[in-house]
């Protein structure tokens, strides 16, 4: 995977380098088992389990790592495309991150166990596309992220523990249209609604900690709920 993403750092053309990381995004879209599916008692398979573990985790390192170098940088890989559609992440590092242009496909992923940190990455002109997304355990961490532009679409199911906390909307349109809040903890505690717009008109179920203001606040400018959730 680090040979891979050197040939992508190496590309004379754009074209080239976006089809090294269209072939790192095509490994973790392989058919993988998570922890809580594995046979219990077989020693074998979950060997194989944690090799497979570290690889996909060592994928989103390299390319949380392309992300966070700046745009000028000659290996920054920021403005390309990620395809993670239908992907099964237990615990993965993208914290820090850019993702500016481009397209950035979770549509479908599962997030099912140990940490995904987007712990401080930036959203900023690029297209996120979370619909349909499941998170189903562990812990999805967006605390200091910054939305600042471009399009987010949260049209997922959580029932996990998933962090908002002091988490910027600054601009561009955030969707959580769709998106069922069924279990555990959704927090946007602190979370800061400074510009654009926030819907979550269609989203279904409890209302996220932190979200809904108290009697008599005022509603930030940009952020709409469901009538269900209004106070």
């Amino acid at each position: 995977m680090h040979a891979l993403a050197g040939l992508a750092d190496d590309a004379p053309t754009r074209d080239l380098r976006q089809t090294c990381i269209d072939v790192l995004c095509a490994y973790l879209r392989l058919p993988y088992t998570a922890e809580a599916d594995l046979p219990e008692g077989d020693a074998a398979a979950w060997h194989v389990y944690l090799a497979l573990r570290e690889v996909r985790h060592t994928v989103a390192r390299l390319i949380r790592d392309h992300l966070r170098l700046a745009p000028e940088h000659p290996h920054s890989w920021q403005g390309h495309d990620f395809d993670l559609t239908n992907v099964t992440f237990d615990g993965g590092d993208f914290s820090g991150a850019v993702f500016s242009g481009g397209m950035i496909g979770f549509t479908g992923a599962t997030f099912s166990g140990g940490t995904v940190d987007f712990t401080a990455a930036s959203f900023s002109g690029s297209t996120v596309d979370f619909t349909a997304a499941s998170f189903s355990g562990g812990t999805v961490s967006f605390t200091q992220a910054g939305f600042c532009g471009g399009t987010v679409d949260f049209g997922s199911r959580s029932s996990g523990q998933f962090t908002i906390d002091r988490t910027r909307f600054s601009g561009g349109t955030i969707f959580f249209c769709g998106a069922e809040f069924s279990e555990g903890t959704v927090d946007f505690t602190r979370a800061e609604f400074s510009g654009g717009t926030v819907d979550f008109r269609q989203a279904t179920g409890t209302a996220p900690l932190g979200l809904v203001p108290s009697t008599g606040s005022a509603r930030p400018t940009g952020l709409l709920l469901p009538s269900a959730w209004s106070a």
